[in-house]
């Protein structure tokens, strides 16, 4: 799929209020699971993404030229271009992760049951991959292709009130994502979108991304780009691929 086709979200982190709207959309739409969690000294909550939440948004306190700010993340998979989770995951078990032709969607099946869930979770320059322990699938954010396909907007975006959230051709988003980048620009000269040529979840980050979360963007060590996961798959057959992956127990 070319560069410019399919779907892509734009998030504009200066609008977002931390509303919490999106993650809560997000598990309505898809019937996951609440979770039960405690206080940990944030408003964040849960305090990651697990097999149950797909959307999380982060809260983080930060000083910015000498004055607190408090930044908020609505994190959620990125749909890579080229995603290195399901080139790994083809090694092993091809079909278990798919892309989606028409949208680009990075989508996970049921055959993700038979992957190692390490193995893939490393593979994810941005840590999003978790496993729902009472199934076994590996989960995350699947676009909404159920609403996607039907002509909807995805829950998250539908919902967002701040408009934060935007949904749409690739193309259009690029074009919107660049245009309002530049007016934050005029205010924030550091201002960036973070990955935008990797990724179909473009990210507005009005201060350095790393004050967001530390995966704000494609972490090289884990397989930020598509020679990561070709340096690792490349040289080896499916049959040493196989014969290298950890042992389950379980």
């Amino acid at each position: 799929m070319s560069e410019n086709k399919g779907k892509t979200f734009f998030i504009d982190q200066t609008r977002c209020t931390a509303c919490r709207g999106c993650q809560a959309a997000c598990k309505q739409w898809k019937k996951l699971a609440a979770d039960e969690t405690v206080n940990t000294g944030s408003y964040q909550n849960p305090p990651d993404l697990n097999g149950h939440t797909f959307k999380l948004v982060r809260f983080n306190e930060v000083e910015v030229d000498s004055k607190l700010k408090w930044v908020f993340f609505p994190e959620q998979c990125r749909h890579c271009l080229e995603p290195p989770c399901k080139m790994m995951a083809d090694a092993f078990i091809p079909g278990a992760i798919i892309q989606d032709e028409a949208t680009g969607a990075v989508l996970y099946t049921e055959k993700t049951k038979e992957l190692d869930y390490q193995t893939i979770r490393e593979a994810c320059p941005y840590d999003i991959p978790r496993k729902e322990e009472s199934t076994g699938l590996l989960t995350k954010c699947n676009m909404c292709i159920d609403r996607v396909r039907a002509g909807m907007l995805p829950a998250c975006v539908k919902t967002c009130p701040t408009f934060t959230m935007h949904f749409g051709d690739r193309d259009e988003m690029l074009a919107m994502a660049r245009a309002r980048l530049a007016e934050v620009q005029k205010k924030s000269p550091a201002a960036l979108l973070a990955d935008s040529d990797l990724v179909r979840v473009l990210y507005l980050c009005e201060v350095h991304p790393s004050h967001y979360h530390h995966h704000m963007v494609a972490d090289a060590a884990s397989g930020a780009h598509r020679e990561f996961a070709q340096d690792r798959i490349g040289p080896f057959s499916r049959r040493a691929l196989l014969a290298m992956r950890p042992l389950r127990t379980g």
